[in-house]
């Protein structure tokens, strides 16, 4: 894990500029940090950065950007196959000098071109620079789990894996995009993914599953590598649903336990943390130590499933308490290091986490992330699997019946108490953008902009889930996930977005998804006799939240003057609104999560307009 940076084009970057974008990368790569500039055959001018987070192979020798032929790479992530593919390579007559997973990258790429992609498993944003064609190749891994920024223009293309790089490069200011701005303070964080545009005006992301290829002349070619898609095995049973969907995730797990220094885990009360901690305890024999956000809201503590799970398993485990010292300062810093509004108050949580982490010593941590988005899990997806299974009335009568019984008494979305929803109306996304009218109404200006989402397929629930992994929930975890990882030097690992197992979870009928009103009932029933049970039974959805008023004290004229004072924020937003919006005995979740949006988007504001 580490942080890349370049630029590809006519102008010869001043070495101060280059400098400071390596100071900048500092966090991302505390143990090396180096650059290199070319001069191709058409005279265009490319320049490679990269500072390192050691991970495996610790020498120097392993630095980069890495040589081999005419090819150098900077490289971000993890080849988590790395062995396997070095295997292949050396019996047919590669020689290694190093035991990184980089130079089998490199080596892999120069002997097979980039259709070797499709044997790799792992997360990367890389840059490949050809010496010999002039020529650089950006690419980034299937789920998009590593960021790669681009900025172009009349010179040529800036990279990075973060905007505040290409800023440095350029040797000016971003420009924050107000229209982004509008669309995460109307219609939330899952709106941000579904096109193109960033926080910063002309600032874009390199696609996931995609490579993007600029010729000596500065001509771009872009493919797309891997392509998602629902296959579903309708002859499939649910006893073979649970026994690959075991050994797939197993083999995650033993891949993603591959580092030269050591893991920690993030843990909740749910099965998705749990399920790596007990594979990697109870089937790898790893010595796993758990980091947890301790929670005082009832809606979302979990304390008693995890000390639980922690006795039975007997496993190291840290718990991390709410803290609220210094709230508003140290959400500032993280905003100004996010490059971007922090997009939920969890992720404040869960850079606390990290920072705890950091203080254990800890190179890596390991995350739940994506379970829901492969084998459901989101009180939508008891929706639209009624609406999926309207045509067994057998099993459509028993699971609305299961649902009665055990998800609507712990539903608060009042979209979702309707388990016709779907039914009525296949539709009907009125719970994603939920009081959108409402906020709109609180900006200066006009703005709206109606649900939209891809087409991966005619199943109703497997397009959400789809929906949800590519372009709504899962980019906004990666992206918070790896830059508050970053801020501490550590290396966020993901198990569920391994290929294999997207792939094999995509062939699981619909039908077995949800049992007895439980969701994820494959994942369940696939951990039995390794996830404790306290854990497997639980139905509750909680994940790692926190409510923003544990850490904004509003009896606090302090805060009152600080959240009011004069800001750029209130150019976009109307001061009486917000006002208003606090003068409120009691705000439902999505007023609260407006709430924290306008603060974050006013920190964010405050630091880079």
């Amino acid at each position: 894990m580490c942080g890349i940076a370049g630029y590809f084009g006519t102008r010869d970057l001043p070495s101060s500029s280059i400098d400071e974008c390596l100071r900048l990368m500092g966090r991302r790569g505390p143990d090396a940090a180096t650059s290199r500039t070319w001069t191709g055959p058409s005279g265009r001018r490319a320049t490679l950065l990269h500072a390192r987070l050691n991970i495996i192979d610790l020498d120097s020798r392993a630095n980069q950007p890495f040589h081999d032929e005419s090819s150098w790479l900077a490289y971000n992530g993890e080849l988590y196959n790395y062995v396997e593919l070095q295997k292949n390579l050396e019996a047919r007559g590669e020689n290694f000098r190093t035991t990184s997973d980089t130079e089998v990258f490199l080596r892999l790429l120069n002997r097979d071109g980039l259709d070797a992609l499709d044997r790799c498993e792992g997360m990367w944003a890389w840059a490949l620079y050809d010496e010999a064609k002039g020529a650089l190749t950006l690419c980034r891994d299937r789920f998009g789990e590593k960021p790669l920024y681009l900025y172009r223009d009349d010179t040529g293309v800036y990279f990075g894996s973060e905007p505040k790089f290409l800023a440095a490069l350029l040797g000016k200011r971003l420009e924050p995009d107000l229209d982004q701005l509008s669309r995460f303070l109307v219609n939330g964080y899952k709106s941000l993914y579904k096109g193109r545009q960033t926080f910063f005006k002309g600032v874009t992301e390199v696609r996931a599953g995609t490579w993007l290829r600029l010729d000596a002349q500065g001509r771009e070619t872009e493919r797309r590598y891997w392509t998602p898609a629902h296959r579903p095995d309708d002859a499939m049973t649910y006893e073979a649903a649970v026994k690959g969907a075991r050994e797939r995730l197993i083999e995650s797990v033993r891949l993603r336990l591959r580092a030269d220094v050591p893991l920690a885990f993030c843990m909740s009360g749910g099965v998705d943390s749990n399920s790596l901690i007990s594979i990697a305890k109870n089937i790898f024999n790893y010595d796993v130590h758990g980091f947890t956000i301790a929670n005082t809201d009832a809606r979302y503590e979990e304390q008693a499933i995890v000390e639980e799970a922690v006795r039975l398993q007997k496993l190291r485990h840290t718990s991390i308490p709410v803290n609220p010292d210094r709230f508003l300062p140290r959400l500032r810093e993280l905003v100004r290091y996010h490059d971007s509004p922090v997009c939920t108050i969890n992720y404040y949580a869960h850079w606390l986490l990290m920072e705890a982490v950091s203080s254990h010593g800890y190179r890596i941590s390991v995350s739940g992330t994506s379970a829901d988005e492969l084998f459901s899990g989101y009180y939508d997806h008891h929706l639209a699997y009624l609406y999926e299974v309207r045509k067994e009335p057998a099993l459509h009568a028993a699971s609305r019946a299961a649902w009665e019984s055990h998800i609507k008494p712990i539903v608060r979305n009042p979209f979702l108490r309707d388990p016709d929803a779907f039914v009525r109306d296949p539709e009907f996304r009125g719970h994603i953008f939920m009081n959108a009218a409402e906020f709109a109404a609180c900006l200066q200006k006009p703005w709206s902009e109606p649900f939209a989402e891809e087409r991966f397929t005619g199943d109703l629930l497997r397009n959400r889930m789809m929906n949800e992994l590519f372009h709504e929930a899962t980019p906004v975890v990666l992206h918070e996930d790896d830059l508050n990882a970053m801020y501490y030097s550590i290396e966020n690992r993901s198990p569920f977005l391994d290929r294999g197992l997207f792939d094999f979870a995509n062939t699981i009928p619909t039908r077995h998804l949800v049992r007895d009103g439980r969701a994820k009932a494959v994942l369940r029933d696939a951990m039995k006799g390794i996830v404790p049970e306290v854990v497997l039974e639980s139905r509750r959805k909680v994940g790692f939240n926190a409510p923003i008023f544990s850490f904004l004290d509003m009896s606090d004229p302090a805060v009152i003057k600080e959240l009011f004072r004069d800001s750029p924020i209130f150019d976009l937003l109307r001061k009486e609104k917000i006002q208003a919006l606090l003068e409120k005995e009691a705000l439902p979740n999505s007023e609260s999560k407006f709430l924290f949006y306008f603060l974050t988007t006013k920190l964010f504001l405050e630091e880079f307009a």
